[in-house]
């Protein structure tokens, strides 16, 4: 394989594994909007929450953040659970900017809440159990990455398995669908619209203890994986969660070739295009109801 070759192949291999982690964000962002339909801006604060989590277990109880996976998952979905109790449950027949502006607000709290709490300060877990990398046919792995990538595989096969497979899971789709003709059927919807909020929050606790294995952690870090989620669901379509999948691996490989083809500082410029054509063309999404 010539050098080219095996450059541009590196570069494929970083955007799929990139791209599964985008999947996993995404997806709880998506579940959360088709069926609660109020987009959650505070998305990203729960990621910087979960890499946290998983910092503080692993500096205060030398807990590995793949040890504390399950901590860092539950304490998510009981961040979405009281979020839900707290906040979106009294404004789900407000006015659409009424919505907008309490989870902006929130995210607004959260991000200048971690800053009091922890300074601005960069942090890292610096020896976990997963580290290194593996070299295939001369292409190199990071075994964290693809530890995240399989990580959230799994974790999105699951969320999918969930919500199509179950009764529980049927029931979301139900109130997603039709809240009147649901609670006609015995469905409650605030136990569904709580749920869906918990398992959004909790999605994004899987990817949060993944991405502290090789990720710096910071207040603003939710920002860098967002805003590319916002793009994934809007490409996939809001409230798919297979959209949510498939356009997770696309922006990943659309992001990792913009910078191998133009430039690093270039990459997003690609992204945010995508986002503007699909808003313009496809407002629906590749598999949006809507």
């Amino acid at each position: 394989m010539s050098p080219g070759m095996t450059l541009f192949s590196q570069v494929l291999i970083n955007g799929l594994l990139i791209g599964f982690v985008f999947s996993l964000i995404a997806v709880g962002l998506t579940l959360i909007f088709g069926v609660v339909d109020i987009v959650n801006f505070a998305h990203g604060e729960f990621l910087m929450l979960a890499m946290y989590a998983a910092f503080w277990l692993y500096h205060l109880f030398s807990l590995d953040p793949t040890v504390s996976l399950p901590l860092c998952t539950l304490f998510l979905f009981f961040i979405g659970v009281v979020t839900y109790k707290l906040i979106i449950s009294r404004i789900l027949d407000a006015p659409m900017l009424a919505q907008i502006f309490s989870t902006f607000g929130l995210m607004v709290f959260l991000r200048n809440l971690a800053h009091f709490l922890w300074s601005s300060d960069y942090r890292m877990i610096k020896e976990p159990l997963i580290k290194g990398r593996i070299e295939v046919f001369g292409l190199f792995i990071s075994i964290p990455q693809l530890v995240a990538a399989v990580g959230a595989l799994i974790t999105t096969g699951l969320v999918y398995w969930f919500v199509t497979r179950t009764e529980t899971g049927r029931a979301l789709q139900a109130t997603a669908e039709d809240k009147e003709a649901a609670a006609l059927m015995g469905i409650n919807s605030d136990r569904m619209y709580t749920l869906a909020w918990g398992i959004g929050a909790a999605s994004v606790g899987v990817a949060g203890a993944l991405l502290s294995n090789f990720y710096f952690i910071f207040p603003e870090v939710g920002d860098i994986f967002v805003l590319t989620a916002y793009v994934v669901v809007a490409l996939g379509g809001f409230g798919s969660i297979p959209g949510a999948f498939i356009a997770g691996i696309i922006i990943g490989l659309v992001q990792v070739l913009g910078g191998y083809f133009l430039s690093p500082a270039l990459k997003m410029i690609i992204v945010y295009l995508i986002y503007l054509l699909v808003v313009v063309l496809r407002p629906q999404g590749l598999m949006g109801r809507w």
